[in-house]
């Protein structure tokens, strides 16, 4: 097209749903004819919002949408750091923070929402924020470093979000919700109910049904709430305002637009506002007077305008307001009509509060259709039964069966093509199937996550109908899954990297194969992990054999098995802390960590810890991290067996076994469970008559609880198991595959382990046990290894060319008595090059 042809296309706002119309733009030819401005006053390009909390745990970097910071196509072009501060309609113009004008032919406003920060006195403290952005957390936490407790204002799914981070970040934390029940438009009182003694669990403090009537203030800054007569007052040194959000339409009021009742800029069906030239998508619309505050409505206004401008016949006619979410681990789904508003709908509650669930389907008079539902502590249905509300599926005979476990009777359901898989991006099981087909791609899972089993599901369901079986490659090097390539290098005796990829797979390796390989040889090998140029197939912390840190130092954890430590052992760990100024601390594993130790100096403190009798504990490794314990019958009264003695001999026998996943085990000596054994990939529970063993539990982001697997064991019997249960996983699992998922990955699920581990359905056992065997008697200390090479030592220096100088961008500062990070003054650098000339 002539340039002086085209038009011009601004979009105010880079969130989520302003980058999902410049994609749809590009995508759909819209560029063809526009040169598209957008206008971002974010510093950084659109990120995932509904993912935010995560920012603490992978940074910005990874949450970005656009980690190049700029997009492909040359006709748009992306201002962030930016904000437009007034639209001018008659003359088609906008005008930018630095005071520049541009013209449009049409205008899209995608400015989103702001938080809703309650007029209460002392609001505006310092000490107080609100959870909207990466530069909000990052402000949280800072604030969170220097500080004990944290209130959140609002118990909805972001205040919870909100609350999570708190307590992430180490603070005592309150909630606070004027509703009766936490997350009150998407649960019930009986969900909210099942929820709070879920969070409460958690170690979270609930004030529901009170209001926060002001911010106190000590010291010019916030320090608690008063939340009047009813709640009396709680501390807070962080406080954070999640009580709902607000359109930015500020803009649009400003221009003399048609705004909702309510707020919001109204739109027509195409997302059109009462100027033909303006549009407006996401959370500032309202179309027809509503405001949708969910991702997935916004991106569905965001095609309609694309659609529109191409002449197409889109029309937004509502969204789905569906909500999945796991927050602090606990499953929470609501769908459809879950408060049963329809005309005599009916309700099916299956609760059980010992195991924490509630569900609850909404199902219409006659019983033939699904209206919506509620599901806390357990949302695996949740990708089944969404669709059935849209699609209209006939429940069968007896709805119940689709909220309980497959073990219990559990129905299936088979979707129909028309059923909506994603919400989010309106994508249909025969969109999948359909790209299945011809190996395309569609957005499903693309954003909240919610639906991917299910689109995995379908994707497997119509391969197998082909005929075809799903490529589980391990990676692009190599075409087998990890139990596959495990079998290989056992079969060919493989010694090396270069071995194995040279004799089953194809090119150099990536950050995928070269660690699953290294994990693989040590399993079967027994070798140092830094043995024979195996230290560049590792992952930085096996690599250096501790944990890196933020600023660049690392931590060293002595093994303790089992707890158990004698008053010299603490003398040496408190003598080596203080002589090289480390923080210490006690972990949740019975351990004790020493943070902030320079590369250089690792050598020099494992030799005293190694010199005392100590050595490594493995923290940095996807291997046996710890057994922990209770005191069991040596001490306690309740104490039916040594739980002290048999954890020590279950961490020694295990310590350093390399496994797709990170270990940890327990040992209770009664049922009244002190050491928390079921939260544990194995843990074992004293009895009268032996010991009783759970596998399969783990805590973490995901934590699910262990199940029995065999009773009343003697100890040989309980060894015996064991061994042959975690060199099953060891041989089985799938890369970065925590033992919980992988019971569930196997046909069969438990009663498969149990058939395998305690029946021996396959004749493994012996082979299991030997293997086991091997690993015992072939264990060796990688600290002490380390410290007997002098190759190996060679590493252990901030710069190669000059071992002596330490890291100057490494910083820290005092808290609590201790040294903490304090932020680097530079590139953080791991066995880098000192420039020539640089001072020393």
């Amino acid at each position: 097209m002539s340039p002086h042809l085209r038009k011009t296309l601004v979009v105010v706002g880079h969130g989520m749903v302003g980058h999902r119309f410049v994609q749809a733009a590009i995508e759909r030819g819209l560029t063809e004819t526009h040169d598209v401005v957008v206008v971002g006053e974010e510093p950084r390009p659109a990120y995932d919002r509904v993912a935010l909390t995560s920012f603490f745990e992978v940074g910005a970097d990874a949450l970005s949408f656009m980690p190049a910071g700029e997009y492909d196509d040359p006709r748009v072009r992306l201002l962030l750091g930016t904000s437009v501060v007034e639209v001018d309609p008659a003359g088609r113009t906008v005008r930018l923070s630095d005071g520049t004008a541009v013209a449009y032919d049409e205008l899209v406003l995608a400015t989103g929402a702001a938080p809703f920060v309650p007029p209460v006195p002392g609001h505006d403290l310092p000490g107080c924020f609100v959870y909207r952005t990466i530069e909000d957390l990052e402000a949280i936490r800072d604030a969170a470093a220097g500080a004990r407790t944290g209130a959140v204002v609002g118990g909805g799914l972001l205040g919870l979000e909100a609350a999570n981070a708190l307590h992430g970040l180490g603070l005592e934390t309150h909630v606070v919700e004027m509703a009766p029940r936490l997350m009150p438009v998407q649960v019930d009182d009986a969900g909210g109910a099942t929820l709070a003694r879920h969070v409460e669990g958690l170690g979270l403090r609930l004030h529901t049904g009170v209001a926060t009537k002001a911010v106190l203030e000590r010291d010019g800054r916030a320090a608690g709430l008063d939340l009047g007569e009813a709640g009396g007052s709680v501390e807070a040194d962080v406080v954070v305002f999640s009580a709902g959000i607000r359109p930015r339409d500020a803009l649009a009021r400003a221009a003399g637009l048609d705004l909702a009742e309510r707020g919001g800029v109204l739109v027509d069906e195409r997302c059109r506002t009462s100027d033909p030239h303006v549009w407006a998508v996401g959370e500032c619309a309202a179309p027809a007077g509503r405001m949708y505050g969910l991702v997935a409505p916004g991106y569905a206004m965001a095609e309609v305008v694309v659609d529109a401008l191409l002449g197409g016949p889109g029309e937004f006619t509502g969204a789905d307001m569906s909500t999945k979410l796991k927050l602090m681990g606990v499953d929470v789904a609501s769908f459809g009509d879950a408060f049963a508003t329809t005309a005599g709908a009916l309700e099916l509650v299956l609760a059980d509060a010992v195991a924490g669930l509630y569900k609850k389907l909404v199902v219409s008079e006659d019983g033939r259709r699904l209206l919506g539902g509620i599901l806390v502590g357990d949302a695996s249905a949740y990708g089944v039964l969404r669709p059935m509300v849209s699609s209209g599926i006939e429940l069968p005979e007896n709805p119940e069966e689709l909220i309980l476990p497959a073990s219990r009777g559990g129905a299936e359901v088979s979707l129909p093509d028309d059923a909506q898989v994603c919400s989010c991006n309106d994508v249909s099981k025969a969109d999948i199937v359909a790209a299945a087909a011809c190996e395309g791609t569609t957005r499903a899972g693309a954003t909240c996550g919610s639906c991917k089993p299910l689109v995995k599901k379908v994707v497997e369901e119509y391969y197998a109908a082909q005929g075809r079986t799903v490529d589980r490659s391990l990676c692009e090097h190599f075409a087998m899954t990890r139990q596959e390539l495990f079998d290989v290098v056992a079969v060919h005796g493989c010694t090396g990297f270069d071995q194995v990829v040279a004799g089953h797979g194809t090119g150099r390796g990536c950050d995928v194969c070269k660690p699953t390989v290294a994990s693989i040889l040590a399993s079967q090998l027994g070798h140092h992990v830094l043995d024979e140029g195996r230290a560049a197939l590792q992952d930085t912390n096996d690599a250096y054999l501790a944990n890196i840190q933020r600023n660049g130092t690392y931590s060293v954890v002595p093994r303790i098995p089992g707890g158990e430590i004698t008053p010299e052992g603490l003398i040496v760990i408190g003598e080596v802390a203080r002589d090289f100024g480390l923080y210490t601390k006690i972990t949740g594993g019975q351990r004790i960590d020493l943070f902030g130790a320079r590369m250089e100096e690792l050598p020099a403190i494992w030799s005293r810890l190694v010199d005392a009798g100590f050595e490594s504990g493995h923290a940095y490794g996807k291997s046996l991290r710890t057994v922990k314990s209770c005191v069991g019958s040596t001490w306690c009264r309740y104490g039916v067996q040594d739980s002290v003695r048999m954890a020590i001999d279950l961490e020694l026998r295990y310590r350093g076994l390399r496994s797709p996943h990170k270990l940890k085990g327990g040992v209770s000596g009664c049922a009244r469970e002190c050491a928390e054994a079921r939260a544990k990939d194995f843990g074992i529970i004293a009895t009268e008559k032996g010991w009783n063993l759970y596998v399969g539990g783990n805590g973490g982001a995901t934590p699910a609880h262990a199940r029995l697997l065999a009773g009343d064991l003697d100890d040989g019997t309980l060894v015996r198991y064991l061994d042959r249960f975690l060199m099953y996983y060891v041989r089985t699992a799938d890369r970065l595959q925590r033992t919980a998922p992988w019971i569930d990955s196997l046909d069969g699920g438990l009663e498969r382990v149990r058939e395998v581990v305690v029946d021996d359905a396959l004749g493994l056992g012996s082979e299991l046990e030997a293997a086991m065997a091997r690993h015992v008697d072939g264990y060796q200390d990688e600290w002490r290894g380390t410290l007997e090479d002098p190759d190996k030592l060679a590493r252990f220096v901030s710069f190669v060319n000059a071992p002596d100088v330490p890291d100057p961008h490494i910083a820290f500062r005092a808290e609590r008595d201790q040294e903490v990070p304090a932020e680097p003054t530079g590139p953080v650098t791991l066995g880098a090059t000192i420039p020539v000339g640089a001072p020393r």
